[in-house]
């Protein structure tokens, strides 16, 4: 009985893998159904760990030598033990089927640390399902199915009558139990193998994504409880790291007037969205949804083949301002955030700026209260500030129109400033103002009318702004913070789940902020880049570099897809999966689909390509955790 109930759960886990792949099927590409079978035959390691980790009690109680655990009452304890427990483990992967198209990775305990900052957990829940009644549906049915199968076979009770045998045969096939119980967490029963892991999940599959399919969310978020991927590790003397890797940048630019700066973090801003961004793309039937983003651009010297270096809103934050991307595990819920860093806030102080962040959210949402206070802000302007509820999108934060406004109004008292505004509106679920209802195009999916709606506020912000003190003398920088949903198959593309744009605008034409540079650049990139025009003469800890500097170091574009650390160095993009590069593929390879690894054994290029992805890992661990940021 114990083993038929366990099947079940094989069983309905399968169920959701289909129609996780299903629904998300335009980001896993499955080339057949051999294939399909395939994954999932895999995928079965990772379900037996996620089970077992959920039914270990159930399992237990279930052949514990007892006498009474046939008894109805207690077979009645056991059916609730049971649903309570997979219910709310099978509820995560239908999660995922929803969120999995935004995050572009399975549930992990990442999002208790989001959720800890947020009072609207339950506003955000109940929004998803009435935006996606399906999954529901789909998730009572199957579970109405499942208890249908569970009830459908019954255990007659049965008092056992020699007691001696029952006790010795109880206590042998619990130790059998135990001991396979133990080996399907782990994964195996090799005592030289470490238990399996997310990263595992990529050694089945022909495309990176397709790791997703293999694994499950209950798995995936019970491997990632109590975890620290932060690991020093040595692969590579220091010269070689100091010659190469370059942690600390140089620029001696001579500024005679110190510009302000202003730096937009636009949320879920994707490349995809912005026509500036896709003219030599080559996309059938593409429309753009940013008509003064693109304007702008036209006036400024922007970057469209830009990446973010994290997933998340809060790992845009430590990118742009401070030059600290997160990998694995994000660096802002680590326990090596608080600490000394140097950031474009810190150079700002450095300088005399008056320096501030805003943010229309209630204070303290998404980390960033606290980590704007590591990073030195000097000022924190939030919704206690703007104070007026009216303005409110009764979800996330005040809309984005009369934010921007209060912005471009309460800046520039001193000068210099550097002054962040991280944008909100941009965002599930995908609302505008009621008054705006029909102004903008739907769009082919939930977020082109929010984007527009953004666009729209970006360019009232400026109205206004045009009329300050402060407005001449002013740098602008435009980036997301990540990306969201998806229409286009080009932005399907692994390393296009990461592609934000870039913009740096100044009316002063004396910063010869013009132009479009095609070369690869980064969240990180943004910090060296405003320290080095505001004539900051002084050494730079930064993975990234300037981009508007005649000293040139080549890019080494770093991310991580939350398995495997993803790095483009040269004409090539390798994966790290923290110990070998087992990945590597053409620059313009995009979607990952064909691994030259093996075809490049020896090439000098390649050898070399993989020599730096190490050291830079080896350089962000040591930093990183010798709390050397600074």
């Amino acid at each position: 009985m114990l083993l038929y109930r366990i099947f079940l759960a094989y069983f309905f886990y399968q169920i959701v893998r289909f129609l996780f792949w299903y629904f998300n099927r335009g980001l896993i590409k499955v080339d057949s159904v051999s294939d399909y079978f395939s994954l999932s035959f895999h995928g079965t390691a990772f379900d037996t760990t996620a089970i077992l980790y959920v039914n270990a009690l159930f399992i237990l109680l279930s052949i514990i030598p007892i006498i009474i655990n046939t008894k109805k009452g207690y077979q009645k304890f056991l059916f609730w033990l049971y649903f309570i427990t997979n219910g709310i483990a099978y509820a995560m992967n239908f999660g995922d089927i929803v969120y999995f198209k935004f995050s572009q990775m399975r549930l992990t305990s990442a999002a208790l640390q989001v959720a800890q900052h947020e009072n609207n957990i339950f506003k955000v829940f109940t929004s998803s399902i009435v935006q996606n009644p399906f999954v529901l549906i789909l998730f009572v049915v199957l579970m109405g199915l499942w208890v249908f199968l569970y009830k459908k076979v019954k255990i007659t009770e049965k008092k056992p009558v020699k007691l001696v045998p029952y006790f010795i045969w109880s206590v042998v096939v619990l130790c059998v139990t135990a001991v396979l119980t133990v080996g399907g967490i782990r994964g195996d029963f090799k005592h030289s193998t470490r238990p399996i892991n997310l990263v595992d999940a990529n050694r089945f599959v022909k495309l990176p994504a397709q790791g997703n399919m293999v694994l499950n969310s209950t798995f995936s978020f019970f491997r990632t409880l109590n975890t620290n991927n932060f690991k020093e590790v040595h692969f590579v003397d220091e010269k070689f790291i100091e010659d190469n890797i370059h942690p600390y940048k140089l620029y001696e630019r001579k500024v005679t007037e110190k510009p302000n700066i202003v730096i937009f973090i636009v949320e879920s801003f994707s490349r995809e969205y912005s026509g500036a961004f896709n003219k030599d793309k080559n996309i059938k039937d593409y429309v753009s949804y940013t008509p003064f983003m693109d304007s702008l651009a036209g006036q400024s010297l922007i970057f469209p083949n830009t990446f973010a270096n994290g997933r998340q809103s809060i790992h845009g934050m430590s990118s742009v301002l401070a030059g600290i991307p997160s990998l694995t595990d994000a660096f802002t819920s680590s326990p090596y955030s608080n600490q000394k860093i140097q950031s474009i806030v810190s150079v700002c102080n450095e300088m005399g700026y008056d320096t501030s962040f805003y943010h229309g959210a209630p204070n303290g949402s998404m980390g960033f209260l606290g980590f704007g206070n590591i990073l030195g802000f000097k000022h924190y302007f939030g919704k206690t500030e703007y104070n007026n509820e009216n303005d409110f999108d009764g979800m996330w934060a005040i809309w984005d129109e009369p934010f921007l406004q209060y912005f471009a109004k309460n800046v520039g008292k001193k000068q210099p400033f550097m002054a962040t505004v991280f944008t909100a509106s941009s965002h599930h679920p995908f609302k505008i103002p009621e008054k705006y209802n029909g102004k903008f195009k739907k769009g082919k999916n939930p977020m082109h009318e929010p984007i527009q709606y953004t666009d729209y506020s970006i360019k009232k912000y400026f109205e206004t702004a045009k009329k300050q003190p402060w407005y001449n003398n002013t740098i602008f920088v435009f980036t997301g913070d990540h990306t969201n949903e998806v229409y286009y198959s080009e932005y399907e593309k692994i390393m296009n789940r990461f592609a934000v744009p870039l913009i740096f605008y100044s009316p002063n034409p004396e910063y010869q902020l013009k132009g479009v540079n095609n070369e690869f650049a980064q969240q990180i990139d943004i910090y060296p880049t405003l320290a080095d025009l505001i004539g900051y003469n002084k050494k730079i800890r930064s993975w990234g570099r300037s981009l508007v500097s005649e000293k040139q170091y080549d890019p080494i574009i770093a991310n991580s897809d939350g398995a495997v650390e993803q790095f483009i160095i040269g004409n090539y993009i390798y994966r790290f999966d923290g110990k070998e590069v087992i990945g590597i593929f053409d620059k313009s390879d995009l979607g990952l689909e064909k691994n030259l690894k093996d075809n490049l054994k020896n090439n000098p290029e390649a050898e070399n390509g993989e020599k730096f992805a190490k050291a830079w890992y080896q350089d962000y661990m040591n930093r990183v955790i010798n709390r050397k940021l600074n």
